[in-house]
């Protein structure tokens, strides 16, 4: 039976976490993301699960791939300097496919920044902060109803997809209270990874299925595997040939752009009929719906298009949404990252412009309302 909770988002967060099954947390605690943290300290041991204090955020990502490939669904949660350290490992789980979720509640930077302030400047990051070919899962929640919901789904994909997970949120969603309904465990949708069948002595652990997502024994099971950070064959070992590097590097990003109408989530507000389409996110969402609504009782017909996977970037949907808008308007809390990714997808058909701020303050519905 469903309950209701007023929850923060990164209890929500938490809560998301253990809900899909999570029972291992490493992490070092950073503003504004330390609450999630703090609470897995005292959730975690009550439900037979591990929580680890790292030394720093390099070690965290390091233990949070190795209690997965133990057989652990396992997390950590950060903020921006954090999430830069955590990169080189990132690239190691997205290189061995280990599933595993990265929780980044952004704050304002660069570095040290302005510590506990809101600031959606780590779009970019998310999708190219580890170096290389390959593809990566971004989720960002704007309420704390979907702070719960998205966690789940983000567990859920990097289970399905053997990859690992980023929930990009954001400050003010991070450390905002609401009512929030909280489902009944048994109607929650929880994915488990795939096992491996047949003899253990012919299990190997990157020969993929025919979705291009290889199932994953855990270590001590009688699955022997070997996972590495440099390029290998299905069995796991060194294999430096160009038609192999091809295969394996295709393959990692086309697990995942193959689901992208399966991965991409969404909200739609006003649209019938919306000439002006506002497109965006996280916190800064919440400030657009606001603006619509307060433009529509003005006689604007605006609508909002928030989105809630971030990448791979859905280039259909907000082609499709924009079509034959007489403007494109991108709110968000940087100097204007997403917008470049619509403007790339709008190709010049429909104007688009940006609503930037970038001074440690959210975006306000009156700010959006005067760019327009």
């Amino acid at each position: 039976m469903a309950k209701v909770a007023f929850w923060q988002g990164n209890e929500a967060i938490l809560e998301g976490a253990l809900a899909a099954g999570a029972r291992f947390y490493a992490g070092y605690p950073i503003t504004p993301s330390s609450e999630i943290a703090e609470g897995a300290a005292a959730r975690l041991p009550a439900l037979q699960g591990v929580y680890l204090q790292m030394e720093d955020e390099l070690a965290s990502m390091a233990a949070i791939i190795g209690a997965s490939l133990a057989g652990v669904k396992s997390f950590t949660a950060t903020s921006g300097p954090g999430f830069s350290l955590m990169q080189e490992n990132l690239g190691l789980a997205v290189m061995a496919e280990v599933p595993c979720v990265v929780i980044n509640v952004q704050r304002s930077g660069p570095s040290t920044g302005l510590a506990t302030k809101p600031a959606q400047a780590d779009v970019m990051q998310a999708r190219w902060g580890t170096h290389g070919d390959h593809a990566i899962i971004a989720l960002a929640p704007a309420t704390v109803q979907e702070c719960f919901e998205l966690t789940v789904k983000a567990f859920n994909f990097s289970e399905r997809f053997r990859t690992p997970v980023i929930l990009l949120a954001d400050e003010v969603v991070g450390h905002l209270r609401e009512r929030v309904e909280v489902p009944d465990p048994a109607s929650i949708e929880v994915w488990e990874r795939r096992l491996p069948s047949g003899p253990p002595e012919e299990y190997l652990p990157y020969r993929p299925d025919p979705d291009g997502v290889p199932p994953l024994a855990y270590y001590g099971s009688p699955y022997v595997f070997h996972a590495n950070s440099s390029m290998h064959g299905e069995s796991g070992y060194p294999d430096n040939s160009p038609a192999n590097a091809g295969r394996v590097i295709r393959r990692l990003y086309d697990k995942i752009y193959r689901h992208r109408a399966e991965i991409t989530l969404y909200k739609e507000f006003e649209l019938e009929d919306a000439e002006v389409l506002l497109i965006s996110y996280g916190g800064s969402a919440r400030a657009a719906l606001a603006a619509v609504q307060e433009g529509r009782s003005n006689g604007l017909k605006m609508g909002l298009l928030q989105l809630q996977t971030l990448w791979p970037f859905p280039d259909e949907l907000v082609a499709q949404r924009a079509a034959r808008k007489r403007l494109v308007l991108v709110p968000e809390m940087n100097l204007g990252q997403l917008v470049n990714e619509v403007a790339r997808v709008v190709r010049q058909s429909v104007p688009v412009r940006g609503v930037n701020k970038s001074n440690g303050e959210p975006l306000t519905p009156e700010e959006i309302l005067a760019a327009l």
